[in-house]
């Protein structure tokens, strides 16, 4: 098959594991004798740094034209109080809305090797296996009006919390899709009590949901969503839920596995051919600038985004599970980075790399 793939390094640790990402992406295509075209552009912070804004012109070229996108993180504290639009993750909205990848799938699997380094205690998390389902191109994020009018006591900020039937319906299905190849359960999340946009997104998710029989769906409010993700984790199968609290629940999603640096995450929009899907990949944590350039990130959930977009944008089943089974091998041998705590000398961003490519 012949794969092309955008690589966008982005900022702060996005090179050092994007880089190791990069190394079993191409080792995987050597071994399955497949055609690999790689193409490297710039997004986030060093975007502004070199062409001005977060997002250039040619990153969106080239973004288009791959058929999958792997995105190392952005992010850099020089930015923190510049206006939006110069600020690094302007870029990444600028490219999700770009490709139209309205589904952000973000898996939350714990591996027994990694169960002591959860904050929850072992028979919490042990055994928990959920695929969290964000809607990603609507929402709060991207509703108008926006914006901060006024100046000193009578200064207003205005955000826009907006959906469309459409735009739920296609990111539900997304969903059940998924869970019925799964354990076939779904979970919404909302905050219907409150606020009329969770109404109509209940209520849709609701009519879609009858056309998936053996899909059960029971429906919960976000505060207490939050909540049983840490008292009772092995409860969810498919979370689904809009743009803003999906951001929020998968982040709390990810530290149960033990570190931020385990997950990966795949960002999917429309078909673009058979077999492909126009797909966004990324590792779930940030830029981490503070270890930046010190070979000791921890690239595992670049290495998952990679087995995500093998099998997402690509249908390579046998390689993403190839991929997904050297992670477990590796975490097991304890050759992991520090942030995994193991219990002799921690190996480097590098090192752990090059662990993933024997086990494969």
């Amino acid at each position: 098959m012949n794969l092309q793939v955008l690589v966008l390094p982005g900022d702060g640790i996005g090179t050092e594991v994007t880089g190791e990402a990069v190394k079993v992406l191409r080792h995987v295509a050597q071994r399955w004798k497949h055609s690999l075209a790689l193409s490297e552009g710039l997004l986030g912070g060093i975007a502004i740094h070199r062409t001005g804004g977060p997002f250039p012109d040619e990153t969106r070229a080239l973004a288009l034209a791959a058929d999958a996108t792997l995105l190392g993180a952005v992010g850099l504290p020089e930015f923190d109080n510049a206006p939006p639009e110069r600020r690094p993750e302007r870029g990444l909205l600028g490219i999700r809305q770009a490709l139209g990848v309205y589904a952000n799938l973000r898996p939350v699997r714990t591996y027994a090797a990694l169960l002591d380094a959860s904050p929850l205690k072992n028979h919490l998390v042990d055994g928990a296996d959920m695929i969290i389902v964000r809607e990603l191109t609507g929402g709060i994020y991207y509703g108008t009006p926006r914006g901060i009018s006024g100046e000193g006591a009578s200064a207003r900020a205005v955000n826009t919390m907006t959906y469309t039937v459409p735009e739920i319906e296609r990111v539900t299905h997304m969903a059940f899709s998924l869970a019925q190849a799964r354990r076939r359960k779904v979970t919404s999340v909302d905050k219907s009590n409150v606020l009329e946009n969770s109404q109509l997104w209940r209520r849709v998710v609701t009519e879609v949901a009858q056309g998936y029989p053996g899909v059960s769906l029971d429906h919960m409010l976000v505060d207490n969503c939050a909540m049983q993700l840490v008292l009772n984790p092995k409860r969810f199968d498919v979370v689904l839920t809009e743009n803003l609290f999906g951001d929020i629940l998968s982040d709390e999603g990810a530290v149960l596995t033990g570190s931020i640096g385990m997950l990966p995450s795949a960002s999917i929009g429309a078909k673009k051919t058979d077999g492909v899907w126009v797909g966004l990949y990324e590792p779930v944590h940030g830029s981490a600038p503070d270890i930046a350039g010190q070979n000791k990130a921890n690239p595992l959930g670049a290495i998952g985004s990679v087995a995500a977009m093998l099998e997402y944008s690509f249908g390579l089943r046998e390689e993403a599970a190839a991929v997904n089974r050297a992670i477990e091998a590796v975490l097991n041998s304890g050759r992991v980075t520090a942030d995994l705590k193991p219990a002799g000398t921690p190996s480097t961003t590098s090192q752990v790399g090059d662990a993933i490519l024997e086990a494969i």
